[in-house]
């Protein structure tokens, strides 16, 4: 009886802790403001910066975008005769909205095999990876929101392409757009974030 409790507080408290930890922040026009509630987000854009050379306000611009910080984000499901719920219109999932076959991808390329599509630090890194990969495919400087976000919603291969999707062009307009706030928000407290370099969880 005692066992079985302790299973079930354990439980309990490690889905309160995965809860919080993957919360939406309350707050996610401003840079400043996410890293302020999730600090530790920081420290994982940071890292994804310095391994891949993405932009940490391109990282956050594609995050924004794609699920707005909603970890358990999907595509909405098709519908048959417009009333009875179908398929979904893709496999696209968590933070970066990246589908299957190229999170199967990445995972295999950066032996990164316990990576899941639900966890922050993993999105940021799939992100990072992805931008430079478009970087050596297709000579898209990494600082570029608005091609790059081109490639990553179309994918490498459909990105010559791309002048035919009015849709997607105004998607990049908005995911520069956005960048360009992140990176002018982050100017104001980046010393600030970098001073607490030390803190341990």
């Amino acid at each position: 009886m005692i066992r079985t409790f302790n299973k079930y507080l354990i439980n309990f408290f490690a889905l309160v802790i995965l809860s919080s930890c993957s919360s939406i922040p309350l707050n996610t026009e401003n840079s400043c403001d996410i890293f302020s509630e999730k600090y530790f987000w920081y420290k994982y854009t940071k890292k994804t910066e310095e391994k891949w050379g993405a932009p940490i306000y391109i990282q956050l611009a594609f995050i924004k975008k794609e699920s707005n910080f909603d970890w358990l984000a999907k595509p909405e499901r098709t519908k048959l005769f417009k009333i009875i719920p179908y398929k979904r219109k893709s496999s696209s999932f968590g933070y970066s909205q990246a589908i299957k076959g190229t999170w199967g991808q990445y995972k295999k390329e950066t032996n990164n095999r316990l990576a899941t599509r639900a966890r922050f630090k993993d999105s940021v890194d799939f992100i990072g990876w992805y931008i430079n990969k478009t970087n050596k495919l297709l000579k898209i400087p990494k600082s570029d929101a608005y091609r790059q976000y081109i490639a990553y919603h179309e994918g490498w291969g459909n990105y010559k392409n791309y002048k035919k999707n009015k849709k997607v062009i105004l998607f990049a307009k908005e995911v520069k757009n956005q960048a360009n706030q992140y990176r002018k928000q982050l100017f104001k407290c980046q010393k600030r974030l970098n001073r607490n370099k030390y803190i341990i969880f």
